[in-house]
């Protein structure tokens, strides 16, 4: 278990066969697709068909998009956790022969959208116009009058507010009418003769008048009503769209189904491009998993007339990395993806950190009511919801961490903090001793920092360890065990010299501990500078990995710290909620309390500690342990599979 085995696979088969095989290559999800670069043969140009795919694509998530926004998809609980639909190969042939009209009622779909948007920006700018306007309602000619034969208009504003010497330098005989005014802009309606048409009008301009700019023959209260019967038809017409949108919405499945099956074809030809053609024939190249390729051999053997052929990768090969390992440990295989894949010389750290991250997890939370509330949930979702194997997994692993969180608790007496003490108290008038199955640590923070560092020191030699048989497994035995066990002397032998400043330690464990330390700092001195060629390198190489040794693995030690401060202040954040809950002397008002601040308090408090949980423990590994063996910088195994949203074929379950 841990890496999966690979092996690469050549395929060569008929030309007549390719996207059959590219099809079931693409259902079965388990071999990884190369690029054939082989000169001799050809290749196709995959660049319009998948550019095509591409924007139908596009068209119809962006058709789902609208339908989201005019008529929200109403999902139950069920279907968050299990929204997509089985189909089987024959559901999705007769799915594909209903594209055309899918994609017709896409298109539908995105120019009601997109109408709806114009029509919307229309309103807008009407608005603007009937705002503009309502200075000019009390206008009664149109705007764009400027005269009569004998006359000239000028119908624009001013920005300030006129006063009467302003009009008294009008010239003579001109009419001015103020149609409406405030402190920043007077709006003007004058009429003058045509002799004093430009000594009026380079006095208006000296006034920065700027005139009305209107083409239509129309008074403004008239241009007002047109707007607003615009505007009327224009809210019908966006709420007919709308409504036609909605009618729409009984496609949705089938537009869902749509844009799975574009991305596969998208996919599909992009797969076609990178094989390697010949007249009649078609080549595959890339990787699949070792436990895969007999059966994928049978079953492609059976329907095509194909050669397969199965050999084993060369160091020089880029080897996809492929994770598979037992139901304990692979719940935790996202925490190894999330630092890096494991490298070609690396083992896979999946198993050696499942069981300390589910035990520092629960350290951390440690209240047996959380854990238990975790434990519910989760396998709830577990045996009620269909889940992809990525959410199955991290459900799984929270149930786990759930299960060793209710352990904690149990032992540390901690159920929702002390609420079993705060109602007997309460509502009993009965004390109610601890209920820890072995010691509270609000009582005793100093056991369980020695605990917590004992479990580091632990965690710390596994991977001292996995670097020791690495080494012996490489055939540098003598490596292994002076890189190792003088590291063990060392801290094994410190610890309880250093327990000795917090609490008693019996004299024989002390003075055990200070011939291990001794010992243990005497052979890292002596071995570690081995590599060197003089003596003085030798020497004091020793005294720099003995320096090293001794501030990286106190650093490490102490950073298990955090299961205590995280342990704590999980119970110490409970009791506080609990007392803010019992503050009232009115019992009915104590019980309503009481129960609000439990459900609010107690939810934010497993919410907050829940995250720093699991951001600590992901921490530990990838720090800590991660740092004494693992290299990473794998490249995950990326196989050619239905990258799909919505639908998921029977034949893979």
């Amino acid at each position: 278990m841990a890496k999966l085995r690979m092996k690469k696979i050549e395929l060569i088969a008929l030309l007549t066969d390719s996207k059959k095989i590219i099809e079931l290559l693409q259902r079965r999800g388990v071999v990884e697709i190369s690029r054939n670069d082989d000169e001799e043969l050809d290749r196709t140009n995959v660049t319009a068909v998948v550019g095509e795919f591409e924007k139908f694509r596009s068209t119809v998530s962006q058709a789902l998009d609208v339908l989201n926004k005019y008529s929200p998809e109403k999902k139950s609980l069920t279907e968050i956790f299990d929204s997509r639909t089985e189909v089987s190969v024959d559901d999705f042939g007769r799915g594909a022969m209903q594209l055309e009209k899918i994609i017709s009622v896409a298109n539908d779909i995105v120019r009601s959208s997109q109408e709806i948007a114009e029509t919307e920006k229309n309103i807008s700018q009407n608005d603007v116009k009937c705002d503009i306007l309502r200075q000019w309602e009390n206008l009664d000619i149109p705007l764009n009058f400027r005269g009569t034969a004998t006359t000239s208009a000028f119908i624009g504003s001013v920005p300030f507010s006129v006063t009467e010497d302003f009009l008294d330098s009008f010239p003579d005989g001109t009419y001015t009418e103020i149609i409406s005014q405030s402190r920043e802009q007077t709006n003007l309606f004058i009429l003058c003769s045509n002799d004093v048409t430009e000594d009026l009008g380079e006095l208006l301009r000296k006034n920065s008048f700027v005139a009305v700019s209107e083409k239509e023959n129309c008074t403004p209260s008239e241009i007002i009503e047109r707007c607003r019967n615009e505007r009327q038809k224009s809210e019908s017409r966006i709420t007919e769209l709308e409504k036609y949108i909605s009618e729409l919405s009984a496609q949705r499945k089938k537009l869902q189904f749509a844009v799975d099956y574009l991305q596969m074809r998208k996919d599909k030809y992009n797969t076609l491009g990178a094989l390697g053609f010949t007249e009649n024939t078609f080549v595959l190249n890339g990787y699949i998993p070792e436990k895969y390729a007999d059966s994928l051999r049978k079953e492609i053997e059976k329907k095509f007339t194909v050669y397969i052929d199965f050999t084993e990768p060369s160091e020089e090969d880029d080897i996809p990395v492929l994770l598979e390992n037992s139901r304990f440990s692979a719940p935790v295989e996202s925490i190894t993806k999330m630092y890096s894949m494991p490298s070609k010389s690396d083992v896979d750290p999946t198993p050696v950190m499942s069981f300390f991250y589910y035990l520092f997890f629960g350290m951390m939370l440690s209240d047996a009511g959380y854990g238990l509330l975790m434990l519910i949930g989760t396998t709830i979702i577990l045996k009620k919801f269909r889940l992809d194997n990525t959410m199955k997994k991290t459900m799984t692993m929270f149930r786990n961490c759930g299960v060793s969180t209710l352990i904690w608790g149990a032992l540390f007496g901690s159920w929702f903090g002390d609420i079993v003490q705060v109602v007997g108290r309460e509502y009993f008038n009965k004390e109610i001793g601890s209920i820890a199955l072995w010691f509270e640590p609000l009582d005793d923070p100093i056991k369980l920092l020695l605990y917590s560092f004992a479990l580091g020191i632990l965690h710390l030699f596994l991977g001292v360890g996995v670097s020791f048989k690495m080494s012996w497994d490489d055939g540098r035995k003598l490596d292994a065990i002076l890189d190792t066990v003088p590291v063990y002397m060392t801290i094994l032998g410190v610890a309880p010299l250093a327990s000795g400043i917090l609490t008693n330690v019996p004299a024989i464990l002390t003075t055990i501990g200070m011939y291990l330390t001794i010992a243990g700092v005497v052979l890292i001195v002596l071995t570690s500078g081995r590599s060197s060629k003089s003596v003085f390198g030798k020497f004091f190489g020793g005294l720099y990995a003995l320096y090293n040794t001794a501030t990286g693995y106190l650093s490490d030690i102490l950073s298990y710290s955090r299961l205590l401060a995280l342990g704590l202040a999980t119970g110490s954040i409970a009791g506080v909620i609990n007392l803010i809950g019992t503050m009232p002397e009115n019992m009915i008002v104590k019980t309503v309390l009481l129960v609000v601040v439990f459900i609010v308090g107690h939810t934010a408090n497993l919410a907050i500690n829940l995250l720093g949980a699991y951001v600590h423990t992901d921490r530990l590994q990838f720090v800590e342990l991660f740092g004494k063996f693992y290299t990473g910088g794998g490249r995950e195994f990326a196989p050619f599979t239905a990258d799909t949203q919505y639908i998921t074929f029977k034949e893979e379950n």
